[in-house]
């Protein structure tokens, strides 16, 4: 049997990752955690296990620092990064960090179940996208700062506003009905929030806000 655990902080994506994985007999889900902090409170009652399915972004402890606080304390543990980030910054942390794969939530269950094996047999199961990236940050590195702090990112009240529109999700010409503005002159607010928050996608600029509580 391969036992094995599932960290996310949102349920029904645990539901999801549980139900692809319910295809294959010998998997053997051993216990859900909601957070990092959840993961090692329940390893320390517990910690035979063989692999950790984590995510990333989650309150409390996030899968990147879970990850690093297992591998600390139990090595023998595989760890999967299981995302719908792909940013170049979380694929350079989480391996830093450890893990020993990196696949993104759309995987379909045969999939998965292929890079479990994979990775419980020594090798490094990732997501094809994620190893081109990972190729090109090993030709190309790039030093990753952790969070800017705060007093030196200074957002104007219109930008902040573009910011949250952007976070639910919305395109350019809602937020500019929105804001009351042309598509436009939010294309040269989101410029700018990138240039301020020193990032290269929505992706990055929404997260990278959230992390400096800016949002």
């Amino acid at each position: 049997m391969i036992k094995l655990a599932i960290v996310d902080d949102n349920p029904f994506l645990q539901k999801t990752v549980q139900d692809k994985l319910s295809f294959f007999e010998e998997i053997e889900l051993k216990f859900k955690a909601n957070d990092g902090v959840d993961l090692l409170q329940k390893l320390e009652k517990n910690h035979n296990l063989d692999l950790i399915l984590m995510d990333i972004e989650m309150p409390k402890m996030n899968g990147i620092e879970a990850t690093e606080a297992v591998k600390n304390r139990y090595p023998q543990i595989k760890i999967i990064m299981l995302t719908v980030f792909d940013n170049d910054e979380n694929i350079f942390k989480s391996i830093k960090a450890g893990a020993d794969g990196y696949l993104l939530k759309e995987i379909n269950p045969d999939e998965l179940h292929n890079a479990i094996v994979e990775t419980l047999n020594g090798g490094a199961a990732m997501t094809p996208s994620i190893a081109l990236k990972t190729l090109k940050l090993l030709r190309e590195p790039v030093i990753f700062d952790d969070a800017i702090p705060c007093e030196d990112i200074v957002l104007t009240t219109r930008e902040i506003e573009v910011l949250e529109q952007l976070s639910k999700g919305l395109k350019y010409n809602a937020i500019a009905d929105n804001l009351f503005l042309s598509a436009g002159t939010i294309r040269k607010h989101v410029e700018n929030i990138y240039t301020k928050l020193q990032v290269h996608n929505k992706l990055e600029a929404i997260q990278k806000a959230k992390t400096n509580k800016l949002i």
